[in-house]
């Protein structure tokens, strides 16, 4: 039974987690939830799995408190992205302070630091419960932090993806478009009867590219700058010789705290609004998927107490960071639990060289422990 962060990180990247909604074929979360699961109960830590989808399991334990104090949510996620290139990717190797495999950044180091909190609170009773989530599919649609939340809540949360041990209170959103423009197909030799699809869809391209350049424009948020846009997939067309009659196209865009799906679907549907006044352009818009962005007032008890804790075990006040990219985090605040993000220093996120500082897994611990003392005292 591995007893030290360290030996724990090693066994959890040791066990395939590969989200199979990523990569065919993939692991999933069943054999990394139920060591979880067994690694707590053997330390009289009460743990159970929440399955989410068939095969997709979480893990939700929580160390009682004694009564009256506020309660402490530790989260990190379970899965990975997959590991096309890499050598022995489930290979834990340690070098120079290092330890190297998929998963050991993003973040399975988090995951262990929130463990080994997770024995320090048991080993301190504090009169707030402490509870951990560890959640699938967070890599592709968050389907373990969506069926977790139902069954649980606080009074904050910890998210503890990487974030060089610096305090993370912003992060973007993100919302995805599907855009579909008709044309009538025809032989190439006839274009008194085709219209271009494709062509039709270049328009779009261009009022999109314009969009993009317009939102750089706009008043930046100072931790995310500013929103983005982007042409993800493109597809149309039959072959050489016909008249396109469909062209569909996938777009990207990066939203802002303050920006709500509603009001970027609208915008983009209007420049679709300004090209149909050729009446041979039809074109079809469609939001696919919305994810809200994160943010959180930096006066917020957690984030203050989070950061008082990191200040004493590091030595110097952490910085306040905000991310670009999107995280269970902004699931937790949408539920209405004040919500930060803090974990350790590594690189190679969904890269074929991964790694993250092990001392800096362990500050994480430590500061996770001073945070719930605090919080939950």
């Amino acid at each position: 039974m591995p007893e030290t962060l360290t030996e724990l990180l090693a066994a959890l990247t040791l066990l395939d987690s590969t989200n199979p909604a990523l990569v065919t074929g993939g692991a999933g979360e069943s054999a990394i939830a139920q060591f979880v699961v067994h690694w707590l109960t053997a330390h009289s830590i009460a743990a159970e799995l929440d399955e989410a989808a068939p095969g997709r399991f979480s893990v939700i334990a929580t160390v009682k408190g004694t009564g009256g104090g506020s309660s402490l949510l530790l989260n990190a996620h379970l899965d990975t992205v997959g590991t096309e290139g890499m050598d022995h990717p489930f290979e834990p190797v340690v070098r120079d302070g290092r330890m190297y495999g998929r998963g050991t950044y993003d973040m399975k180091s988090g995951l262990a630091a929130c463990l080994m909190a997770l024995l320090d609170a048991k080993a301190s009773p504090l009169r707030g419960d402490v509870i951990l989530t560890a959640v699938a599919d967070e890599e592709h649609a968050s389907l373990g932090m969506q069926s977790v939340l139902k069954r649980v809540t606080a009074d904050a949360a910890i998210v503890t993806e990487p974030t060089e041990l610096c305090v993370s209170i912003a992060h973007k959103g993100f919302t995805w478009h599907e855009i579909t423009t008709y044309g009538r197909a025809a032989h190439g030799s006839r274009p008194d009867l085709g219209i271009d699809a494709i062509a039709h869809m270049g328009r779009v391209l261009g009022k999109l590219e314009a969009l993009g350049q317009e939102l750089t424009a706009r008043e930046s948020h100072p931790l995310l700058g500013h929103g983005s846009l982007h042409a993800s997939l493109i597809t149309g067309g039959q072959e050489l010789s016909s008249y396109p009659n469909r062209c569909t196209l996938h777009v990207e865009r990066r939203t802002l705290p303050g920006e709500m799906p509603e009001a970027v679907t609208g915008e983009i549907s209007a420049l679709l609004t300004e090209l149909s006044s050729d009446p041979n352009f039809r074109a079809e818009h469609h939001l696919t998927l919305s994810r809200p962005p994160f943010g959180i007032d930096p006066a917020a008890p957690i984030v203050q107490t989070l950061q008082a804790s990191a200040t004493q075990v590091l030595g110097t006040p952490p910085t306040l960071i905000g991310q670009t990219f999107w995280m269970d985090s902004a699931f937790l605040a949408a539920a209405g639990i004040p919500t930060v993000v803090f974990g350790p220093c590594g690189g190679g996120a969904h890269a074929t060289e991964e790694w993250v500082d092990l001392t800096s897994a362990e500050q994480c611990r430590q500061v996770l422990t001073a945070t719930l003392r605090a919080f939950c005292a």
